[in-house]
C-alpha cells in the first residue's frame, strides 16, 4: 500500500484536487490527539494508492496547530510521496512551502493549479524551467475544471515507482549556508538515528525551532554551539535567525520566478501605483506618512474646511430659526407650540447639524 500526502496553501484549491483524485472513495476522522479533521481516501481506480489530505498550512514552523499535525505526520508516517499543490497566481508565496517540503528528502510531485487563471490574467509560467530550477516534476492543472488531472496522476505514479527524491537545493549562501553546514556535522548522527534529513533538522535548529531541539534530545553542550553559530550569523547579517532563512528561500524564489514566470507588461498607471505602494508601505517611512496624512486631515477638517462651514451653517440656521419664529408669532401660536418649534426643535436639531462639517 503506498501512501500520497497532499499539501499545500490554504485557498489553493486543494480540497478541490483531493476530491477530484479521490471521488467518493474517503474517509474523514482526525489527527491523533487533536480535533483537527483528516481525510484519507483511495486514488480512483488505484486501491493500493491512499492519499491523505493535510491541513493547509504556510510553512512547516510548528506556529499553529495545522503546521504541527502536518510536519509530525510527514516525519513520522513516511509517506511514499507528497503531492505539493501550489496556486499558480500566487507562485512565490506557494514556492515557500515548497522549500521546506523538499528539504524532507521524500519523493514529490508540484501540481501547478489554476493555470486557467494565469493564461487568462495575460501571464505564463514555464513549466519545464520551473521543474528544472526545483529538480522534481511540475504538472500544470486546473482542478476546477478537471483539465491536467490524469497527466498528474501519471506523473504521480512514475515518481513513486522510480522513488526519486528532490535534489538538494543549497540555496542558502554566506553566513546562512555557513551556519546550516556548521550544525549539519554537529547534529548528523542524533538526525539519521530518528528518521530526521540531516539538512531539515540543521536549518530547523537555526531557526530556534523547540520541538527539533526536543527531538534530537540536543546536550547543553550542543546547544552552546548552535547559539554560537546563530550569534555569528545574526551579527553578520545585521538580522534575527528566522529572517536570515526566510530571506534565503525569497531570494531563490525570486530567481527562479525571473525564469520561469512572464508577467504581462504593466500599464503607467499600474507602475505608478506599485511605486506609490512602496513608499507609502516601506518599512521605516511607512507609519510617519500615515501619522502625517492622518494629522493633514484632521488640520483639514478642524481648521481650513470645518470652522469656516460651522459658522456659515450656524449663520443659515439662526436666519432659518428668526423667519419661524416671526412666522409663529404673526399666526399668533400658543406659547408651548412656540416654545416646542423655537427652543426644542430648532435649537436642539441646530446645535447638532452646525456640528456636521466637523
Amino acid at each position: 500500500m503506498h501512501m500520497i500526502a497532499l499539501a499545500g496553501n490554504q485557498n489553493s484549491g486543494k480540497t478541490t484536487l483531493y476530491n477530484k483524485l479521490t471521488g467518493s472513495n474517503q474517509h474523514v476522522g482526525n489527527f491523533p490527539g487533536v480535533t483537527i479533521e483528516k481525510k484519507e481516501g483511495q486514488l480512483k481506480k488505484h486501491k493500493d494508492i491512499s492519499i491523505v489530505d493535510l491541513p493547509g498550512i504556510y510553512s512547516l514552523s510548528p506556529y499553529t496547530m495545522e503546521e504541527v499535525v502536518t510536519r509530525d505526520f510527514l516525519l513520522k508516517e513516511h509517506p511514499d510521496l507528497i503531492l505539493n499543490i501550489v496556486d499558480a497566481t500566487n507562485i512565490e508565496r506557494n514556492l515557500y512551502l515548497s522549500l521546506q517540503l523538499m528539504e524532507l528528502s521524500i519523493p514529490m510531485v508540484i501540481a501547478l493549479n489554476m493555470m486557467d487563471e494565469v493564461t487568462a490574467s495575460g501571464n505564463s509560467i514555464d513549466v519545464k524551467q520551473l521543474s528544472c530550477h526545483l529538480g522534481i516534476p511540475v504538472v500544470p492543472i486546473s482542478a476546477s475544471k478537471d483539465e491536467g488531472i490524469s497527466e498528474l496522476i501519471d506523473v504521480v505514479l512514475k515518481t513513486i515507482k522510480e522513488k526519486s527524491s528532490p535534489k538538494k537545493l543549497d540555496f542558502c549562501v554566506g553566513e546562512v549556508h555557513k551556519a546550516i553546514h556548521s550544525i549539519s556535522h554537529l547534529i548528523a548522527d542524533q538526525a539519521e538515528d530518528i528518521g530526521y534529513p540531516i539538512r531539515f533538522a540543521a536549518t530547523k535548529l537555526v531557526e530556534g525551532d523547540e520541538p527539533t531541539f526536543k527531538n534530537l534530545k540536543i546536550t547543553e553542550n550542543q546547544k552552546h554551539i548552535i547559539d554560537y553559530v546563530v550569534k555569528d550569523m545574526e551579527d553578520a547579517l545585521k538580522t534575527d535567525r528566522e529572517a536570515a532563512l526566510a530571506d534565503m528561500r525569497y531570494c531563490y524564489i525570486e530567481q527562479i520566478c525571473a525564469d520561469a514566470v512572464v508577467r504581462k507588461q504593466e500599464t503607467n498607471e499600474q507602475q505608478r501605483s506599485e511605486k506609490i505602494d512602496k513608499v507609502l508601505t516601506h518599512k521605516y517611512f511607512g507609519i510617519p506618512i500615515f501619522l502625517g496624512i492622518m494629522f493633514f486631515i484632521f488640520w483639514m477638517t478642524f481648521n481650513v474646511i470645518g470652522a469656516p462651514l460651522q459658522g456659515i451653517l450656524e449663520e443659515l440656521i439662526a436666519v432659518f430659526t428668526e423667519f419661524v419664529s416671526n412666522s409663529l408669532i404673526a399666526f399668533d401660536v400658543s406659547d408651548w407650540v412656540y416654545s416646542l418649534v423655537i427652543e426644542g426643535i430648532f435649537a436642539g436639531v441646530g446645535s447638532v447639524l452646525s456640528f456636521v462639517p466637523l
